[in-house]
């Protein structure tokens, strides 16, 4: 498994289909923002925002939190050592939203031992020029899958607790079962003239090249959507923010739930568009092997 070791963001080896590609990325921009937006707002108050509160109390399977904070006195400044606090403070509350199914495990002693487990858990060393090696990262997994934060930076705290709680989210998913390109029985005309646009001579071009086309397609519709929808989704961050200054708790949270209901409505829509995705090519793929069902 590959760390990135600059910024302390997880990174994992797993390959993501290409038609799937598309929708990670839509669905990633438009629950950023609002993840953010609410962090920002419950860091204020020392605590998880609603967002993370309520996925973690979701999980179905368990998740290990392993923390490596090895700060040798001699390698590691007050500035560091407060940080590493902090971070431990958001473990903690982490671990409290788990409803139990986050384990929590502080390793703060440094010692050879300690130091082999962190280097084994993809934890980079660090402060070599000052002293004793010093460790700051976690290792977070669930069953086989695992992911690292190699080296926890303090330039990057505000960010940890969504980075965080994507990497418990991917690593506790429980994996769908495979299965083939949905059946289409009678497709839709719209789809039928979508695939006949899109690919005029489907002898002519392959699955492969298909998948291409309907992705960057796929990808154009993301673009559409996100334009029609960005105006109501800044307006709604607006209100969050004129209720922050202005308004009483009551006003906020409602300021708060509409916010979501803007993000979740541009999420569906961009759901919407994946399935469609999924229904051109199992429609083309119909067509190629000569159904005439599929064509009319």
């Amino acid at each position: 498994m590959k760390t990135n070791s600059n910024s302390g963001q997880p990174q994992t080896s797993n390959r993501h289909p290409l038609l799937l590609a598309g929708v990670a990325f839509a669905l990633g921009i438009a629950l950023t923002g609002f993840w953010f937006h609410s962090h920002s707002s419950a860091s204020k108050n020392g605590g998880l925002s609603d967002v993370t509160k309520n996925l973690l109390g979701q999980l179905q399977l368990p998740v290990t939190i392993r923390y490596y904070s090895l700060l040798p006195a001699g390698s590691a400044d007050e500035s560091l050592q407060t940080f590493a606090g902090r971070v431990t403070q958001l473990l903690n509350t982490v671990q409290t939203a788990g409803d139990g199914k986050i384990q929590l495990v502080n390793i703060d002693t440094p010692s050879e031992t300690n130091s082999t487990a962190a280097s084994a858990d993809g934890i980079q060393a660090f402060n070599l020029d000052k002293g004793d090696a010093c460790f700051l990262g976690l290792a977070v997994a669930s069953g086989g899958n695992k992911e690292a934060f190699a080296r926890l930076d303090p330039q990057w705290e505000s960010a940890l607790e969504y980075d965080l709680a994507r990497a418990i989210l991917r690593v506790a998913a429980v994996p769908a079962p495979a299965k083939p390109a949905p059946e289409v029985a009678k497709p839709s005309l719209e789809t039928i003239a979508t695939v006949n646009r899109l690919i005029p001579d489907v002898n002519g071009v392959s699955v492969e090249q298909a998948s291409q086309i309907f992705n960057a397609e796929f990808l154009k519709q993301c673009g559409v959507v996100g334009a029609e929808m960005e105006a109501q989704v800044k307006a709604a961050q607006q209100k969050v923010v004129d209720a922050q200054n202005n308004g009483s708790p009551t006003d906020l949270e409602a300021a708060q739930k509409h916010l979501m209901q803007a993000q979740l409505a541009q999420g569906q829509k961009y759901k919407e568009l994946a399935a469609n995705l999924q229904t051109q090519l199992a429609v083309f793929q119909r067509m190629k092997n000569g159904d005439t069902n599929a064509a009319k």
